[in-house]
C-alpha cells in the first residue's frame, strides 16, 4: 500500500469538455446516483477502468456509499459496497491515511492491490470475486471531519495502473475531487442539513456536547416548536423549554436567530 499528497499532473492525455461541463452543471440536481459514472466518462479512455465508487467517512460512523457505477464486470457492485462499509471499511489502507492530521489539509492519492490486503474475506469479496488488480482512491478532507474518497478500480485484463497513467489520474484529481465536494455539499445541504448546521454550531463553539444534547440541536436547527422537541424526546413542554435555555447558555447564544448565525458565517463557504 502506497500514499502520498497529490502532485502537480504533467499529463498531455485531452478529455472531454462537454462532459466536464455537464458534471458541475448538475450539482445541486440530486443526481449523487449517477455521479460515479460521470467521473468515468470525464475520464474516458484514456484509462482503462473497471469501476468507481465514492465512500463518505462521517466522524464515529460507518462509511457511506455516495455513488457508484460498473463497467459490465461479472458481479453485483452495490452488494459488494455494502459488504465493504457494512464489514471491511475498518481494514482498508485508507483508514491509515485519514486518521493521521498532516494529510488534513490535502489531497492523497493512496493505492492499493489485492496483495495488501491480509484479511482473506475482504481480499476475496471486494478484490479477487469482481476481478480488481488494484485501487487508486483520491481522499480529501470536508467539513466537520468528514473524508471523501473517490475510488476507481483496475481490472485484471489490464494489469496495474501504469506511471503515465497515473499521471494522467493525478492531472485530473483536483477537477474530479472539487466536484464531487459540490455534489456531496449539496447532498448533504439536500438530505442532512441539520445534522451538517449541528456539526457547524459544535465545531464553531469548541464545546462538547452529549449524545442528548445534540439530538436538541438537530431539533432546534430543524425549526420545530417547543412542543414538538418535546414530543421527539419523550418529555414534557415546560422540561423540554428548559432544555432548550440551557443548551442555548452552553453554547454562548441568546436565541434561535443567533444560532443560525453561527452556521452561515463566511468561513463555511468553501468547506
Amino acid at each position: 500500500m502506497q500514499y502520498w499528497p497529490l502532485r502537480p499532473g504533467s499529463s498531455e492525455h485531452r478529455f472531454n469538455i462537454a462532459h466536464t461541463a455537464n458534471l458541475f452543471a448538475r450539482v445541486g440536481q440530486n443526481r449523487s446516483k449517477f455521479l460515479a459514472a460521470d467521473l468515468l466518462q470525464v475520464i474516458g479512455s484514456g484509462v482503462p477502468l473497471a469501476q468507481c465508487t465514492i465512500f463518505a467517512y462521517p466522524q464515529r460512523r460507518n462509511a457511506e456509499v455516495f455513488s457508484f457505477a460498473d463497467r459490465a464486470r461479472e458481479v453485483s457492485l452495490p452488494a459488494i459496497s455494502h459488504k465493504y462499509v457494512q464489514r471491511f471499511f475498518g481494514l482498508d489502507g485508507n483508514q491509515q491515511v485519514m486518521s493521521q492530521s498532516h494529510c488534513v489539509t490535502n489531497t492523497i492519492v493512496q493505492r492499493q492491490s489485492a496483495d495488501d490486503i491480509t484479511h482473506p474475506e475482504y481480499r476475496r469479496i471486494c478484490y479477487e470475486q469482481p476481478q480488481i488488480a488494484e485501487r487508486v482512491a483520491l481522499l480529501t478532507h470536508c467539513e466537520s471531519n468528514r473524508w471523501l474518497s473517490v475510488n476507481f478500480y483496475r481490472g485484471r485484463e489490464h494489469g496495474r495502473f501504469s506511471a503515465q497513467e497515473m499521471n494522467y489520474l493525478e492531472a485530473l484529481a483536483p477537477l474530479l475531487i472539487q466536484a464531487v465536494r459540490l455534489h456531496y455539499h449539496a447532498h448533504l445541504q439536500a438530505n442532512e442539513l441539520p445534522l451538517l448546521l449541528a456539526e457547524r454550531v459544535i465545531k464553531q463553539q469548541h464545546v462538547a456536547l452529549t449524545l442528548r444534547e445534540q439530538t436538541l440541536l438537530r431539533l432546534m436547527l430543524s425549526g420545530l416548536a417547543v412542543e414538538d422537541i418535546a414530543e421527539h424526546l419523550g418529555v414534557r413542554p415546560v422540561s423540554a423549554a428548559t432544555y432548550v435555555k440551557r443548551l442555548y447558555r452552553k453554547l454562548g447564544v441568546n436565541g434561535l436567530r443567533e444560532l443560525f448565525g453561527l452556521t452561515t458565517q463566511a468561513q463555511w463557504a468553501l468547506s
